[in-house]
């Protein structure tokens, strides 16, 4: 009984770190090619690397502070309005993100690779989910939203992945 609850509590507080440290990677901006960085996804993919299946709970905690209006989506935007808009729908893709990829880590995590194959497949959902909720913003058009809100970020998502796969494999996998 008394590990259950403090497994449960070890989870809340690790979802409120990871939900937080979410928060202050959208209020990051880092200069970079084509697009500056934040760092919200870097957060997203550490959560899934050390919460797995509940990875999802800290994105719950940050789009529910961010939705009732902190400034806390990136530059220091917030309120449902922003979820609701053309940039919604990566925001609704970390969550998405965070819950498959951390129930796949789960399944994989002692084969070789599991962690990295957990955040690409993290990062290809919130991409997903993202560029679908910009094109329906564009008129349907799935090219355009490619080209505005996909393509430009693949370079530093692609840098965010590494670094967290390596500083994921040092610290807990």
């Amino acid at each position: 009984m008394e590990a259950a609850v403090e497994s449960r509590a070890r989870i809340l507080a690790l979802s409120g770190v990871f939900g937080a440290l979410t928060a202050v990677g959208g209020l990051i901006s880092i200069p970079f090619f084509p697009v500056p960085l934040t760092l919200q996804t870097f957060f997203v993919y550490l959560a899934v690397l050390k919460m797995k299946r509940h990875a999802y709970i800290s994105q719950l905690i940050y789009l529910g502070i961010g939705t009732v209006g902190l400034p806390v989506f990136a530059r220091g935007m917030g309120g449902y309005a922003v979820l609701l808009g053309p940039t919604g729908g990566f925001l609704l893709g970390f969550l998405l993100g965070a819950a498959t990829s951390g129930a796949f880590l789960e399944r994989v995590q002692r084969r070789r690779y599991g962690g990295l194959a957990a955040i690409i497949l993290c990062c290809a959902t919130v991409f997903l989910v993202g560029w679908l909720w910009l094109a329906y913003w564009l008129g349907g058009s799935l090219v355009a939203a490619a080209w505005t809100g996909v393509i430009p970020f693949l370079p530093g998502d692609v840098a965010k992945i590494a670094l967290a796969a390596a500083l994921g494999k040092k610290l807990w996998l």
